[in-house]
Parts: structure tokens; C-alpha cells; sequence
């Protein structure tokens, strides 16, 4: 049984990352934001007032956290997420876990790239979206995003391409 979570900073090549894996390794990948945005959209909100709207109401998180964990319990998956790795971890899951990140303005260009957009606009639009999750993060579960500590592999993503960062964790899982 496989399991891999990819946890990251907004930007920082999670997704692309996770669908070359799951070409490679033929396992089944969830994105978890994708529920999170599905949720705003429900709730006719923005990603930003939906965080905001979150700090106040630990439920949706826990049962976003819960649809996760039986994801991961069921293994032969790539779950990509911004705490999948410590899911895994507080629910002693065996899983290899990694982070990527780079630097802002690498990952503001990358999503302007990808959903066009203003540069400083998407910097500002990150830092809230940051601060929002890591003060839910922390009320909530007393998880400190900066904290990589329980994770088995963390690449600054800003100075690899996608196929290097894929080749590395194959290395390291040894696949």
C-alpha cells in the first residue's frame, strides 16, 4: 500500500506535481482544495471570505479533515493538500509526506501564469489566504504551518522543474 501526501504554500507546484506522480505510479490522486473551493462556491463565496467565514466555524474544516483521513486509511493514493501530511501524521498513518514551497513572487508569477492576473494582486490575495489558514490551523489544531518537521521530504520547488521534484521522490520511495 502507497500512500504520498504533497502539502504546500499556494503556488508552490503541488498539483503539478501530484498528476505527474499519479501518471507514474498509476495511483489515485485527490486534490482536497478542490472540495474547499467547491464549498465556497456553494456558499456564494470568495476563497478569502470562505477562509475568514472557517476561523469561525471549525465544522467544515473537520469534516473536510475527516474525508481526508479515510482517504488516506484506504492508502494506494497521491492526496494533495495543505494539511494532508499532518493528517497523516496526528492519525498515524503510514504515508510519505512532502512539502513543497518556494519563495512569493515565484509562486504569485506561477498563478498568474496559470489563472492570469495582477502579480501584486496575487501576492496580497496569497498573504490573506496565508494568514487565514494558519490562524485556523493553529486555533483549531494547533498546527504550525512552518513547522516541517514531520515531513520526509521539503523541496524549494522555486529552482526545480516538476519532473526534477517527481524524480527525487521517487528516489527517496525508492520507486
Amino acid at each position: 500500500m502507497v500512500v504520498i501526501t504533497i502539502s504546500g504554500t499556494p503556488g508552490s507546484g503541488k498539483s503539478t506535481v501530484a498528476e505527474l506522480l499519479e501518471e507514474k505510479l498509476g495511483l489515485r490522486y485527490v486534490y482536497s482544495g478542490m472540495i474547499f473551493r467547491e464549498q465556497a462556491e456553494k456558499n456564494k463565496m470568495t476563497l478569502e471570505e470562505f477562509g475568514r467565514y472557517c476561523e469561525q466555524n471549525s465544522k467544515i474544516d473537520k469534516k473536510l479533515d475527516e474525508q481526508q483521513v479515510e482517504i488516506l486509511k484506504q492508502g494506494d493514493v497521491i492526496l494533495e493538500g495543505r494539511l494532508a501530511g499532518w493528517l497523516a501524521y496526528r492519525n498515524k498513518i503510514p504515508a510519505f509526506k512532502v512539502m513543497l514551497d518556494t519563495d512569493v513572487d515565484t509562486r504569485a508569477g506561477r498563478i498568474v501564469k496559470r489563472e492570469n492576473g495582477d502579480v501584486e494582486k496575487r501576492k496580497t490575495e496569497m498573504n490573506k489566504r496565508e494568514q487565514s489558514e494558519a490562524k485556523r490551523y493553529k486555533n483549531h489544531y494547533n498546527i504550525d504551518l512552518k513547522d516541517t518537521s514531520i515531513y520526509d521530504l521539503v523541496v524549494d520547488s522555486g529552482d526545480k522543474n516538476p519532473e526534477e521534484i517527481v524524480d527525487l521522490i521517487l528516489s527517496k520511495l525508492k520507486m
